[in-house]
């Protein structure tokens, strides 16, 4: 992996949310295989841990839906899944009523990161990608050029946030094993689909263990 530079480069996170993550999570009966195989809980910690060791700027892509998004008059595969479900719910743009430990919340192991004041918590992505929040502006009002990407889900939010970092002139590493893919006897695997697009698309696609190894070298 390549070495880290700590004025151009920034860990993001996409979805390190209840329902992605934990056993308790609406959407753990498709992903949670995964998440257990990859390990995926302690890698996202063990990234989270280590940027804050070596003063690699955070930034994280929630995904929340508020009551009007459950009146959007089409939606695709999953996003039907995700409103049906109700994943990622709060009950308005402007209440934290009901938040705390909800689906939509971060998981308990990683709010000591990520509520530090220091982390930079971004405006919701809708769908899967960052075309429609504000991860790139802040990004690049913060002189990023290259993300660390991990989060969930795989194919999902991490590859779309993948392909338009990409297109937006990041270099991209995906750290392959910080995440996880949904799983169905219909859909197929979700996360084999996206590590092949990972080596096909990103610049780097490394473990875990690669990348807490390059971040330590900046200790």
């Amino acid at each position: 992996m390549e070495q880290i530079n700590l004025s151009t480069d920034a860990l993001v996170l996409t979805d390190p949310q209840n329902d992605f993550l934990s056993a308790d999570g609406v959407a753990w009966g498709v992903v949670g295989e995964s998440v257990q195989e990859n390990n995926t809980v302690v890698h996202i910690a063990q990234l989270l841990q280590t940027a804050k060791e070596i003063g690699l700027k955070v930034f994280v892509s929630p995904h929340y839906y508020y009551p009007k998004d459950h009146e959007w008059k089409f939606e695709g595969t999953l996003e039907k899944v995700m409103h049906d479900i109700n994943m990622f719910d709060r009950k308005a743009p402007l209440s934290l009523e009901g938040f705390a430990g909800s689906g939509a919340d971060w998981l308990d192991e990683y709010k000591p990161f990520i509520e530090d004041g220091e982390t930079i918590i971004c405006s919701p992505h809708k769908v899967y990608g960052p075309e429609c929040n504000d991860l790139v502006l802040q990004l690049r009002k913060h002189g990023i050029q290259r993300v660390i990407l991990a989060g969930m889900s795989a194919n999902l939010c991490v590859e779309a946030h993948m392909r338009e970092l990409i297109e937006q002139g990041f270099k991209v590493t995906v750290v392959n094993d910080a995440t996880a893919g949904g799983r169905t006897p219909e859909l197929g695997d979700g996360y084999q689909a996206a590590l092949i697009n990972f080596r096909f698309i990103a610049n780097e696609s490394v473990s875990t263990a690669e990348a807490i190894d390059t971040f330590k070298n900046n200790l």
